[in-house]
């Protein structure tokens, strides 16, 4: 009997890498059934795994979740890496680089099983899995990786190799624009924290991380070429300083709109006119202060527009146990003005459902890429609010490249004032720019469609990946 050819996908710690990983595997097998995928996991120590934290992804969710995709695509099988004990409570970026590095014994007998049942032809690593190159290139497999960011950002992070080799200060102490081929002009300011510092623990690890993708077979990236032409141009035609590994480019993965309680949000959606209603969602990390609440409320009140938002406010001192309610944290009598117009939900939303709705127009977001891209899946134009992580990058890269959004601005506090909130959601849903904004994301949107389909740029991508693979 001939042995199968296998994948091996290794995914980060937490639900949204543990789906994104689901739906990787999800889009190889529909294009090349053959293959068998097999998706490794990594499980918490169990002092670590507190509901609030955003690697919480409970055992019993965990299960639920692996069950039903294993039903409805029997070619993904799951592994999960043995769970170990960790004295120290860690943040779950360290947790996750902690977990991985202690478990490379168990990666290195799961993938020596593997082979001997298949014919193990790669394996794709989340990037925050760098320190399973040391197994897998031990044990000589094709190593790549996935990054579910896009290919500008990755342009831009695997530059700190280059810029740590050429200079000895940190970018931080540097207010200058970085000039990066395929990309606008990049300033400084705009990097990740941790990258910017070099006496930094994080940027440490951003410096090996890099490293490592450099040194693999190749990178899968969650993008397609009609969105960020200029930088894949660059990638493809080796104008990157410094050796690059073949990327491909291989997106929009997006999950489907998931079903479920949805607050009341489509209900009240259907009530609503077409393109007229801006939604506001900062992702599950995405917390405001009450001053920044009512800065936002009361610039919701003066744009005039029609609004659906997703209400997440920080814990402050004094606080009970119980949240503080909504009258608490908006302005006096702001819910009942308001009431033909918006409808504010607490912590949750069905995002991916609420974007592909007629009645949606706009969308003020925190900038993460799966957000960026379920925006430009429907056509919906942006106002680009970074918080943190790489988030002022896609900023950057949404409304200087691609065009499709405007970016607030935050005083010396770091607030976004009343005024200027309002102000940029009425450009967006009532202006000549507005317009011209909604027009190219709606091409981008045919194009985001268009790259997925047989002999589209993102399907030739994964052909020619796979046909690699079988070679190996």
């Amino acid at each position: 009997m001939t042995m199968k050819d296998s994948i091996v996908l290794y995914s980060a710690l937490g639900r949204g890498h543990l789906v994104s990983m689901v739906e990787l595997g999800k889009l190889i097998l529909t294009h090349h059934p053959s293959l068998s995928i097999t998706i490794l996991f990594l499980t918490p120590p169990p002092n670590q795994d507190t509901p609030t934290s955003p690697t919480a992804f409970t055992c019993d969710a965990t299960a639920k979740y692996i069950a039903a995709v294993t039903t409805a695509t029997p070619s993904i099988t799951f592994h999960r890496i043995p769970q170990i004990s960790i004295p120290t409570v860690l943040h779950p970026h360290a947790l996750n680089f902690e977990l991985c590095r202690a478990t490379g014994h168990h990666l290195r007998r799961i993938l020596s099983s593997i082979s001997q049942t298949s014919n193990l032809k790669a394996v794709v690593l989340d990037f925050m899995n760098y320190s399973a190159t040391r197994v897998t290139n031990a044990l000589q497999i094709p190593t790549y990786f996935y990054y579910t960011s896009g290919a500008s950002t990755l342009a831009i992070f695997l530059y700190q190799t280059i810029f740590h080799e050429n200079n000895t200060k940190s970018l931080k102490d540097l207010n200058m624009q970085l000039f990066i081929p395929g990309l606008p002009k990049i300033h400084t300011d705009d990097l990740p924290d941790m990258v910017k510092d070099r006496e930094n623990e994080g940027y440490k690890v951003f410096l090996d991380i890099a490293t490592s993708m450099r040194n693999s077979y190749g990178i899968l990236v969650n993008t397609f070429d009609a969105s960020e032409r200029r930088v894949v141009e660059a990638f493809n035609e080796g104008l990157m300083e410094g050796t690059t590994p073949p990327v491909f480019c291989i997106g929009p993965v997006v999950s489907a709109p998931c079903s479920g309680d949805d607050n009341g949000c489509l209900s009240w959606l259907d009530s609503q006119p077409s393109h007229s209603v801006v939604f506001l969602s900062f992702g599950s990390m995405g917390r405001f202060s009450r001053t920044q609440l009512r800065e936002i409320a009361i610039g919701l009140e003066k744009s005039e527009q029609r609004f659906l938002w997703v209400v997440r406010s920080e814990f402050e001192e004094g606080d009970s146990v119980e949240p503080p309610s909504l009258d608490e944290l908006l302005p006096e009598g702001f819910l009942e003005r308001t009431k033909g117009k918006g409808m504010v939900v607490r912590d949750w939303a069905p995002q991916a459902a609420i974007l592909s709705h007629d009645s949606v127009g706009g969308f003020v977001t925190h900038c993460g890429w799966n957000s960026v891209l379920e925006a430009v899946c429907e056509g919906v134009p942006m106002v680009a609010w970074p918080l943190y992580a790489e988030q002022k990058l896609n900023k950057v890269i949404l409304v200087e490249e691609m065009k499709v959004g405007l970016a607030v601005k935050q005083n010396k506090d770091g607030l976004v004032s009343s005024t200027e909130l309002g102000d940029r959601v009425k450009e967006l849903m009532d202006s000549d720019r507005g317009k011209e904004i909604r027009q190219r994301i709606f091409k981008m949107k045919i194009g985001a469609t268009e790259a997925m389909t047989e002999g589209g740029s993102s399907v030739v991508a994964m052909n020619r990946l796979v046909e690699i693979w079988r070679e190996h």
